[in-house]
């Protein structure tokens, strides 16, 4: 049976949501990825999240084995999103300065706005088309030549890394807002993590090799912060997102993202800040604001 969407409002409270929760992520795995590898920090966040939701499923009553209607958007999510993403992204941050990778890997709208035009039939209205462009215009500023050699090999090796990083969250996206759902977002998340965690802990064993990391207590909160919030709750979160808003505008909200983990990296970790930083942020929250308020009045 479908499930219902959520109403515009609410799944814009949703949405910020997830956009603090990746946001202050980004500052939280540059931590972490100081004391383990890329690889096996993104294998531990996924294994925590799925082992919680897990937990937490059974409590409810609403563990499930997923049904057949289900697999499509399992696998969708699961290896475009949660794996693919995050192993690519963590593969191309090794190139790039953290800053600039959160943005490139934010360059979704571009993608998303092809796809659900091609795939979906979603018109790019003016609006979008204005939201689209600020927000963009935002993203360049901030990953300008002027501010990256783009005549460095391992710059532009990493650059197309997390740019195909953001072309496999954009095909999730544009998949799961035309997936007719069965069962529930929050019963399907923990076995799209399963799945990840798995297909993450083989490439990081090949990879990495056997983990060595030493178990601190900073470590383990980070890790559990990580995996709770930012991949459990916010996962689960985006799903629903996915489903009540257009793909489009999704992907516009999520702009957000870079400008949090931007400001939470120079808050937290003393990164610097520089004058092109503040107005890539002004286009970027003009762009959401253009996108979201030309949407509104079709969602109601």
């Amino acid at each position: 049976m479908p499930q219902p969407t959520l109403s515009y409002a609410r799944a814009l409270a949703l949405l910020a949501v997830v956009v603090l929760a990746w946001g202050f992520n980004w500052p939280v795995t540059k931590t972490i990825v100081r004391e383990m590898s890329p690889l096996w920090s993104t294998t531990a966040r996924a294994a925590i999240a799925t082992i919680a939701l897990a937990v937490l499923l059974w409590w409810r009553g609403e563990f499930i084995i997923p049904k057949r209607g289900d697999v499509p958007v399992v696998l969708s999510t699961s290896l475009l999103h949660m794996t693919a993403y995050s192993a690519l992204v963590a593969a191309g941050i090794q190139y790039l300065p953290a800053g600039r990778a959160i943005v490139l890997g934010y360059t979704t709208p571009i993608w998303v706005t092809l796809g659900a035009r091609v795939f979906l039939g979603e018109a790019i209205s003016l609006g979008r088309a204005i939201g689209a462009g600020l927000g963009l215009a935002g993203l360049l500023l901030i990953f300008s030549p002027a501010s990256l050699d783009w005549h460095d090999k391992a710059a532009m090796i990493g650059s197309g890394i997390i740019t195909l990083a953001a072309i496999c969250w954009a095909a999730n996206i544009v998949y799961v807002r035309a997936h007719r759902w069965i069962s529930t977002p929050f019963q399907l998340v923990f076995w799209q993590l399963l799945l990840s965690t798995l297909v993450l802990a083989g490439t990081a064993m090949l990879v990495d090799g056997m983990p060595h990391v030493a178990r601190t207590p900073r470590l383990v909160a980070l890790l559990s912060f990580s995996g709770l919030i930012c991949t459990a709750l916010a996962h689960w979160a985006m799903l629903v997102v996915n489903r009540s808003l257009p793909a489009v505008t999704t992907s516009l909200g999520l702009l957000a993202t870079p400008a949090i983990g931007i400001l939470c990296g120079v808050a937290f970790l003393g990164e610097a800040f520089d004058p092109s930083l503040s107005m890539a942020l002004v286009l970027i929250a003009g762009g959401i604001a253009t996108g979201i308020l030309s949407d509104r009045p079709r969602s109601r």
